[in-house]
C-alpha cells in the first residue's frame, strides 16, 4: 500500500485528511483522522491505597465517563512532561513514581492516534484538580480501592488495558 497524495479535508478542533492510496494496481481514497499523541496513566495513590480516575463527560459517546488520567501531548513536550502534567491538572497530585507500560494506536483503521500508557505512583494532592478551565475541562475524582477497580466495568479502552494490567501485576 503507498499513499499517493494527502490533503486537509477539515481543519477544525480536530483534523481530518483524505488520502489517495494505491494497493495492487487500485487507487481508492480513505479519510483519516488526524488525533495526534495521547498520555494516559493509572494513578494510584500509596497513602490512601486507592486508584485515582477521572470522571468527565465525552463528546464521542455523548455521556459521562470513568477513565484513567489522560490528555495531549502539547508541541514541545515529552510524553512523560504532558502525563505528570495532566495528572497535576485533571486530579491535582504531584507524581513521585512513573512507569511507562505501553504504547499503541486507539483506532488504527482510520485514526493516528497513539497513546503512551504509565502507572503513576502519588502520595500528595497539592490541589483540587478538576481539569483545566480554559480547556472547559469539569473533572470530578473518582477513587476505588483494588477490588473495586477489578470489579468496575469501564467503556474507555486505555482503562480497560491499565485494568487488564493492574490485574495481572497485584496492583
Amino acid at each position: 500500500m503507498e499513499i499517493k497524495k494527502r490533503e486537509k479535508a477539515y481543519d477544525g478542533y480536530f483534523k481530518i485528511y483524505e488520502l489517495t492510496v494505491e494497493q495492487q494496481g487500485n487507487t481508492f481514497t480513505r479519510e483519516q483522522f488526524d488525533r495526534g499523541h495521547a498520555v494516559s496513566a493509572l494513578v494510584y495513590d500509596t497513602v490512601q491505597e486507592q486508584y485515582i480516575l477521572a470522571k468527565q463527560f465525552r463528546i464521542g459517546p455523548e455521556a459521562e465517563m470513568i477513565e484513567i488520567v489522560a490528555g495531549m501531548v502539547d508541541e514541545g513536550e515529552q510524553p512523560e512532561e504532558s502525563i505528570r502534567r495532566e495528572i497535576e491538572e485533571e486530579i491535582g497530585y504531584h507524581v513521585d513514581k512513573l512507569e511507562h507500560l505501553h504504547t499503541f494506536y486507539s483506532s488504527p483503521g482510520g485514526s493516528t492516534e497513539h497513546v503512551e500508557l504509565y502507572y503513576a505512583e502519588v502520595s500528595e494532592q497539592r490541589s483540587e484538580g478538576g481539569g483545566n478551565p480554559h480547556e472547559n475541562e469539569q473533572i470530578e475524582i473518582v477513587r476505588f480501592s483494588a477490588g473495586e477497580l477489578q470489579q468496575e466495568v469501564f467503556q474507555d479502552a486505555k482503562t480497560i488495558i491499565a485494568q487488564q494490567w493492574a490485574r495481572l501485576h497485584k496492583k
